[in-house]
């Protein structure tokens, strides 16, 4: 279990940890760490090879942390909603005991998430590398100038956004930031990346969807200072020119548990609460 660090999430992990315990279940808890944006993740960040399942008590930065936590295995995931809006959370806190032994006795499926692979390069050499559920953001502090990002397709010259940022979504990082920077919703299962500027200073450009097959390169065209790229909101560093950062589809999804009664049309609704309909 990965638990967000609240009083209520931690008293429901306490009891589904005493539930399992109770069935002669190991369980590994890890509680959800504070991050350090400015910092990339230590390369021993990585959960044991051998779990049936990761539970993610907690929102979506917690499931965005667990995933971080998993890194490149295809141990399956379920978010329990704690958190305010929780798009990548399926199951209710109510529902756990009874999800939690359909997970045990095998009785559900999965669906895999496209993530990004993301290769950051200074002066041609390579110097870090992240894997993405829904982004990578560039963006500028609050005091420094419009960033002017030079972006590449394929190694073709594509613009130069001319913005306060960046971001480069996964169709199910499509309803995080990007969807607040003006991006589309897109369904998790249709291919694609997505170009959304923040703020762009020319009206003309709009956000933009390539292929998934598709490789983004992007670097500052000026020198600036308080640029900052994260990962999913996780961890990220201070961009300067001599960085050169590619995304592109990376060939390892995430496997997310699905239940039973549950539809993304419906979920959109609840959430952005169209219709009327309440979180």
């Amino acid at each position: 279990m990965v638990v967000k660090p609240d009083v209520e999430a931690r008293r429901k992990a306490d009891e589904l940890e005493a539930h399992l315990a109770g069935k002669g279940v190991d369980v590994l808890r890890r509680d959800n760490p504070s991050q350090d944006t400015r910092q990339l993740p230590p390369d021993d960040f990585t959960a044991p090879s051998d779990l049936l399942a990761v539970i993610v008590l907690g929102g979506d930065g917690t499931f965005l942390s667990a995933v971080r936590w998993i890194g490149d295995q295809s141990i399956p995931l379920l978010g329990v909603k704690f958190g305010e809006l929780g798009f990548l959370a399926e199951a209710s806190e109510s529902s756990l005991p009874d999800v939690a032994d359909s997970i045990l006795g095998g009785r559900f499926t999965t669906t895999p998430r496209t993530r990004l692979r993301v290769t950051v390069r200074c002066n041609g050499r390579t110097v870090g590398r992240e894997t993405v559920l829904n982004d990578v953001v560039i963006n500028k502090g609050a005091l420094a100038r419009l960033a002017d990002i030079d972006t590449f397709v394929d190694d073709r010259y594509l613009t130069t956004y001319r913005a306060d940022g960046l971001i480069l979504a996964t169709p199910t990082g499509s309803t995080a930031y990007s969807l607040a920077a003006g991006g589309p919703i897109i369904h998790p299962e249709v291919s694609g990346i997505i170009l959304t500027p923040i703020s762009p200073f020319t009206l003309t450009i709009r956000p933009l969807i390539v292929p998934d097959s598709a490789v983004v390169t992007v670097r500052l065209a000026k020198t600036l200072s308080n640029i900052m790229v994260t990962f999913d909101g996780q961890a990220g560093f201070e961009m300067e020119e001599a960085h050169e950062i590619v995304i592109q589809k990376s060939p390892h999804s995430v496997h997310m548990i699905d239940l039973p009664g549950q539809n993304y049309y419906e979920l959109l609704k609840n959430k952005l609460r169209w219709s009327g309909s309440r979180v």
